[in-house]
């Protein structure tokens, strides 16, 4: 196929891609990033709505094709390089990100206290279970939580999702098998393919240290959560305990990759529960 002159003016990558960020028309903010393949580019400029290409999946993908939250593009830029898109957009909804956020970028790097972190800035604008109108559709996470995300911002939180539109619908029983099955299959992965992927390229320590961090954020959110006050101030309550639920399935998840590098199955650690199951805790101690 014969490309118009203005895509052939663009440099996409070795992979026939280029990096799409959507910043708010009126505010200027910016609220994701995804990539795009000259089809993707062409079919935005046509239709005016924003149109991507997930990696993961290798085909394209309309933003808002399951959550609504489209984006209605007004302009399109190409930097100096000619290897970065800019798009000015109208976000539907007012919510870009999977997790229920304005912005996929909620995180900000704190530098007030004695250790440097991550910070969540932003609230939870909508239950991503509500967005995505399934009990059983799991959701980081471009993340972006995507085990794979279609941003390259490898702290965002891993999604078990393919990208953020995307909804993988398995029984609630199933998920942790599906993990399993996709956790072992990114250890044959290139690093540049997905968040686990990258992981796993990092070596153990670099696991370890992402479930020791996702450890603390859990604590701080736990406190966070406990200070507050449901019958004072409602929003702050829900989106504390949100905080808190999402902060724990980031442990869960890190402690999943972290035994999938041994090859061990979740199966085996439900069969360890299992087997304390019904055992006082003293019982329990004293049969180890």
């Amino acid at each position: 196929m014969t490309l118009p002159a203005w895509l052939t003016a663009v440099s996409f990558n070795a992979d026939g891609l280029i990096p799409a960020i959507a910043q708010d028309l009126q505010s200027g903010r910016i609220l994701m990033m995804a990539w795009m393949n000259a089809e993707a580019l062409q079919l935005t400029a046509q239709t005016q709505t924003a149109v991507y290409f997930s990696r993961s999946r290798a085909k394209l993908w309309h933003k808002g094709e399951s959550s609504g939250h489209t984006q209605q593009v007004h302009d399109i830029r190409l930097d100096c390089d000619a290897d970065v898109i800019v798009l000015s957009v109208t976000q539907a909804g007012g919510i870009a990100c999977h997790t229920g956020r304005e912005s996929c970028f909620y995180q900000r790097f704190d530098l007030s206290g004695q250790t440097p972190k991550w910070q969540t800035v932003d609230k939870v604008l909508k239950d991503p279970a509500e967005i995505y109108k399934s009990d059983t559709a799991v959701s980081a996470t471009h993340q972006d939580t995507v085990i794979d995300t279609d941003s390259d911002n490898v702290n965002k939180a891993p999604n078990i999702i393919a990208n953020s539109d995307s909804q993988v619908k398995v029984a609630t029983h199933s998920i942790l098998q599906q993990l399993d099955r996709v956790l072992a299959e990114r250890k044959q992965a290139d690093a540049d393919s997905s968040y686990v992927a990258s992981l796993y390229a990092k070596g153990l320590n670099k696991i370890l240290e992402k479930v020791g961090e996702e450890s603390t954020e859990s604590i701080i959110a736990a406190k966070d959560f406990a200070n507050c006050d449901e019958n004072l101030n409602k929003t702050q309550y829900d989106d504390a305990r949100h905080e808190l639920i999402y902060e724990v399935a980031d442990v869960w998840f890190h402690t999943l990759v972290g035994l999938a590098w041994f090859d061990i199955e979740s199966d085996t650690v439900l069969n360890e529960l299992g087997r304390r199951f019904g055992l006082s805790g003293i019982d329990e101690k004293a049969a180890r």
